[in-house]
């Protein structure tokens, strides 16, 4: 069995500290790097870039909303040619960041609200993946696993990488729990990573009922932001590995993270 861990990082913005990059980096087997509109400072995301080439991490662009009061957690009606546009500025410029640091841009992975929204709007999906088409179609998109937007972009000719999320509570439904609610992020550890084993072995996790829901992911998720990040991310990889799981860059091309 094989399965890839990654997390959001290069999210510090000047002297606004956020997460611990160079740990996690050490963890993980991709990076999605912020690209500037939710969070993230040029030189921040350049050394977070030089940790990731030099852990043999794969990296993706962690494109958003123009939104850095609010994170890029705020729902947004972006018109087309706007979000097109947006999205192609955000990976270049990591793409120029990425190329001076050693590596590469290999995938995309949408940030937040536009995470969520385009999992389902087909309108902003098409700018999405119209916008990825457009820089490099060889550029593998990481969606929600279960989501219209899988289809959508295969149908487009893009690679796609379906995605749980570890830290994050589901709904019945395969969908996660709104941030406003109770039980949208998880702070257990232990018991993370041992739902993060059934979803490998299983294909199963539990929703906020406590009964199972089906999801078939390539990839696992720990937020970088989330308090106890590192333990998370650090017990579910020794967890996984403990079973037998490798922890490895879906890019086959890529270096398995170091560790």
């Amino acid at each position: 069995m094989k399965i890839d861990l990654n997390s959001d990082l290069g999210e510090s913005l000047g002297a606004w500290r956020m997460g611990d990059d160079a740990a996690m980096l050490k963890l993980v087997s991709s990076a999605n790097v912020a690209c500037g509109f939710h969070a993230g400072d040029a030189a921040g995301i350049l050394q977070t870039l030089k940790e990731a080439q030099r852990n043999g991490v794969t990296v993706g662009a962690h494109v958003a909303y123009r939104d850095l009061v609010g994170f890029g957690r705020r729902n947004m009606d972006v018109a087309s040619e706007d979000l097109v546009a947006d999205v192609i500025y955000q990976i270049g410029a990591l793409q120029g960041l990425a190329a001076a640091a050693g590596t590469r841009v290999r995938y995309v992975k949408p940030h937040g609200a536009l995470y969520n929204t385009i999992a389902h709007d087909a309108r902003q999906a098409r700018d999405v993946i119209k916008a990825m088409l457009a820089v490099d179609s060889s550029l593998v998109l990481v969606a929600l696993a279960g989501s219209p937007l899988i289809g959508w972009a295969r149908d487009a000719g893009l690679r796609t990488v379906a995605e749980a999320f570890a830290d994050r509570g589901y709904m019945p439904d395969g969908s996660l729990v709104s941030r406003r609610e109770k039980g949208a992020v998880l702070h257990d550890a232990e018991a993370v990573a041992a739902r993060m084993l059934r979803l490998v072995s299983e294909g199963v996790v539990a929703d906020v009922n406590g009964n199972d829901v089906r999801i078939q992911a390539d990839s696992i998720c720990v937020h970088g932001d989330s308090p106890g990040a590192v333990e998370m991310a650090r017990s579910v990889r020794e967890r996984l590995q403990a079973a037998g799981v490798e922890i490895a860059s879906f890019v086959a091309d890529t270096a398995q993270a170091a560790g």
